[in-house]
């Protein structure tokens, strides 16, 4: 943009905008699998589906059945573009063997367009940018030996004390972008591979899905490592990650519970390795994070007794030697403060230079002692949240009861009991009324917020 670039947020080259290189790209299909209806939902497709992408481009809505809230809602925005984007709604029906995520995720890639070249998937979460398919397409042309390319979330918290857990919990993600774009974890919320892969179940990347996959992304990240396949980032692929406003800590909870779960979820004995040895260094390392906090919270109150109660000058002295650890460990807690703050500062910028016409994001919304706070609370809850899934064995997501045995979905219960209102980031409706449509006061207050999001149109430059 410095340069004089100001279509930098599409494309570098802009040269790459002319007529004949758009006309040759390839096509890609966007699969979503939809759960729930949510404050953000909207604004998230849309931003999808309005993509500047300048190849051919369709886009899969799955949900497991039309009493999904998010059936009628994705229906009504659909129908206001009309012919203007090459989309559908497709209806799933109840998973068997695998996660109802994946079994969408495989029913949408079975009724792809036949000269589909790449296919994304997509959380209903993610708010991408103008020009983030033609980026991540773009990859996968220079290389066609990338397996996957992904791309990492930029939380927004919305105040709560679960919205900055949740923050925190997702910040390591951004490790993928030291390391020259090349990584080894993948975020399900953005993934996309050859077609070709999927239709050939080339290194049974669809038998591993289907045949008692839990994760995606985790089952992907372990069939690519079993045969050395390459996982990349591009550094423009970070999406702005809105949380729910009413983001409780007991969802908080449920979340964390979820995501510890799937390292009981493998695919081979090396796989499982990997897992038990992610499991042990995140515990040690995570409650290594918060012990030295409770050592420092003894010794500031052992000096406060000591003052209290006049103690001899030995004694003193002692604890004088435990405050100098105190302030030592406060200054590592201010650089690493600063060093978030200064990864989010950057994010952000890039956000807003990527999405000119949306929103600009701001840090004056973060709270830093609230990230300080969920920092300490995320760390000491990882371990009991991932023993508690070792011990259990299943897990209650989105109202789905899954059961593993060897690494593997062994069961599935379905019951209304296990159903919640809502989901835990979004704060998805899940429940609504089995084949009525969403209030239009719903969909028109929300529509309303999606205003100032212009409607792309078509240029030949």
């Amino acid at each position: 943009m410095k340069s004089g670039n100001s279509f930098a947020f599409l494309t570098l080259d802009i040269n790459e905008l002319e007529h004949s290189n758009q006309a040759n790209l390839p096509r890609v299909t966007v699969v979503m699998p939809l759960k729930g209806f949510g404050e953000h939902n909207l604004h998230n497709w849309r931003s999808q589906i309005t993509s500047l992408y300048g190849g051919p481009l369709e886009f899969l809505f799955v949900v497991e059945s039309t009493a999904d809230p998010a059936y009628h809602a994705v229906k009504c925005l659909l129908a206001d573009f009309k012919d203007a984007v090459e989309a559908k709604v497709i209806v799933a029906g109840l998973s068997t063997t695998c996660s109802q995520k994946i079994h969408n995720q495989l029913v949408g890639v079975d009724q792809m367009h036949k000269d589909t070249k790449y296919v994304l998937f997509l959380d209903d979460d993610v708010r991408l940018h103008p020009g983030s398919i033609g980026a991540l397409t773009t990859e996968m042309e220079k290389n066609p030996d990338i397996f996957i390319q992904t791309g990492y979330p930029l939380d927004l918290p919305s105040g709560t004390l679960g919205s900055y857990c949740i923050y925190g919990y997702h910040m390591p993600c951004s490790m993928g972008f030291a390391t020259g774009g090349k990584t080894f974890f993948l975020w399900g919320g953005c993934m996309m591979m050859h077609a070709n892969d999927f239709r050939t179940d080339r290194h049974c990347v669809v038998s591993g899905l289907r045949d008692g996959g839990y994760s995606d992304d985790m089952t992907l990240a372990a069939i690519a490592g079993a045969h050395k396949r390459l996982i990349t980032s591009p550094p423009v692929a970070v999406f702005p990650h809105p949380l729910a406003t009413d983001l409780t800590f007991p969802r908080y909870w449920n979340y964390l519970r979820k995501q510890t779960f799937v390292l009981e979820s493998y695919t081979t004995k090396v796989n499982w390795i990997m897992n038990r040895a992610l499991f042990t260094s995140h515990c040690y390392l995570s409650w290594g994070f918060v012990s030295p906090y409770v050592m420092a919270g003894i010794h500031v109150a052992a000096a406060l007794r000591h003052y209290l109660k006049e103690n001899s000058l030995e004694g003193t002295v002692m604890t004088c030697n435990g405050l100098l650890l105190v302030v030592c460990l406060a200054v590592c807690t201010v650089i690493e403060l600063l060093s978030m703050w200064n990864l989010t500062r950057i994010e952000v910028h890039l956000c807003n230079m990527l999405s000119p016409e949306a929103p600009q994001l701001s840090l004056a919304s973060y709270n830093w002692c609230l990230v300080f706070i969920a920092m300490l609370v995320d760390n000491f809850l990882y371990p009991l949240s991932a023993m508690r899934s070792h011990l259990s064995q299943s897990i209650n997501w989105s109202g789905i009861r899954y059961h593993l045995k060897d690494g593997k979905i062994c069961k599935i219960d379905r019951h209304k009991h296990l159903v919640p209102k809502i989901t835990d980031l979004a704060g998805k409706d899940l429940l609504g009324k089995q084949g009525s449509i969403p209030k239009v006061a719903i969909i028109s207050t929300l529509s309303r917020t999606l205003a100032q999001w212009r409607q792309p149109k078509k240029y030949n430059i």
